[in-house]
């Protein structure tokens, strides 16, 4: 009987002191709980106090191999400026000025008369001097200008005074009133190389001091019909309307081109841009300094030249369709009676193969006037070489 009694109670003494000890456990617990509150509400607190100042933004971290175009860019903006003129167009007043069927009747005799309007251009330039000498497009100023307004990067705008243009390689000089100009140094064009890169810096769209980066796509490009002295650089970096006269610059930040216009079926880039070569355009600028005006040679008499066809080429037994045909001249010229005759091909300049119009535009333009140049042409099938002298060219004046 005792030992059924025993048991049962063992089993309820080891009940009742198990829960003492896990009640102990809580307690504790909960004890110390509470007596890390206060070291919790201290941290918290110690995290609310002042901060110490955050350190600037160190340079742009870049994947190996990439170029830091920033640096560059900040410094070429500096030489960059918005550029604005009026000028004077004169326009027809009649409602049909565009209409074939009117122009058929009445050609250029409009019965509705005509009368000057005043048109705003917008473009770029760039700052070449310290002293205040800007470049842009000829097509930015346009003819018969009256104004012209140079906004510079740190927002001023002055009065310029155009100094000359020259419309053979859409070059014109601004001068404006301005000393210690940021200006931009002229680098060598010539060492240019295909897939180089370079940033094309301007104001498209009215968006002053932007630049788009790319690369050479080509370079003498000709026979694009912007111009009539054509050795244009080709770049994939964005230009846009608004871009023309503005600065392209090589990664060391000089001067290589001044951008010039697009070729695009849309109106807008399509990754197609051109720009005068730095040397050209510094040729054309010292002469515009000096001068007033560009120096050219020509070959007093030829009056226009064109590409030789591939029919033409078997009438005459040329092997392929590289020179320059003779076109019209003048009886009483230097050529004319050097030798030179219409329906010439020129395939030779003193030692140079000609390939095409542009390049002998190029050849003579840049000849030194007074000289005597050698030109081999093909006549029926023979060679033959004449002696002309190289002339101003007056019509570069014009």
């Amino acid at each position: 009987m005792i030992r059924r009694l025993f048991l049962p109670l063992v089993l309820i003494v080891a009940g009742f002191v198990g829960g003492l000890v896990i009640t102990g456990r809580m307690r504790l617990v909960d004890d110390s709980s509470a007596a890390t509150a206060p070291s919790l509400e201290f941290e918290q607190s110690t995290s609310a106090a002042p901060r110490p100042a955050t350190p600037p933004p160190s340079a742009p971290v870049l994947p190996a191999g990439a170029i830091d175009f920033t640096r560059v860019a900040a410094q070429g903006v500096k030489g960059v400026a918005n550029i604005s003129s009026v000028q004077v167009v004169r326009r027809s007043n009649s409602p049909f000025g565009n209409d074939p069927f009117f122009q058929y009747f009445f050609g250029d005799q409009d019965p509705f008369g005509a009368r000057d309007r005043r048109s705003l251009s917008l473009g770029s330039g760039v700052l070449v001097s310290a002293d205040g000498f800007v470049v842009t497009n000829n097509h930015v100023v346009g003819d018969n200008v009256r104004e012209i307004t140079v906004a510079l990067a740190d927002k001023r705008e002055v009065p310029g005074t155009l100094i000359g243009t020259d419309p053979a390689t859409d070059i014109a000089l601004i001068k404006i009133d301005v000393k210690g100009l940021p200006a931009l140094s002229w680098g060598d064009s010539s060492k240019l190389q295909v897939g180089e890169w370079v940033l094309a810096i301007g104001s498209p769209f009215q968006l002053s001091q932007t630049v788009t980066a790319g690369i050479v796509s080509a370079t003498g490009r000709a026979n694009v019909g912007f111009a009539d002295y054509e050795d244009f650089i080709q770049t994939d970096a964005a230009i846009n309307p608004g871009n023309s006269g503005g600065a392209l610059i090589n990664i060391r930040g000089e001067l290589v081109g001044i951008n010039t216009g697009i070729f695009s079926q849309s109106g807008g880039y399509q990754g197609i841009g051109f720009a005068v070569p730095s040397n050209l355009a510094r040729h054309v600028v010292d002469d515009l300094m000096k001068f007033g005006e560009v120096r050219r040679g020509t070959i007093g008499g030829i009056l226009s030249i064109d590409s030789l066809s591939p029919q033409y080429a078997r009438e005459i037994g040329a092997t392929d369709t590289s020179g320059a045909v003779v076109m019209r001249m003048r009886r009483d010229s230097e050529a004319y009676e050097a030798g030179v005759r219409a329906g010439d091909v020129i395939v030779r300049f003193n030692n140079t193969p000609i390939t095409d119009p542009s390049q002998l535009y190029r050849l003579v333009a840049d000849a030194r006037i007074g000289s005597t140049a050698t030109l081999r042409v093909l006549r029926n099938g023979r060679s033959l070489d004449f002696r002309v002298p190289i002339v101003s060219d007056v019509r570069a004046r014009q």
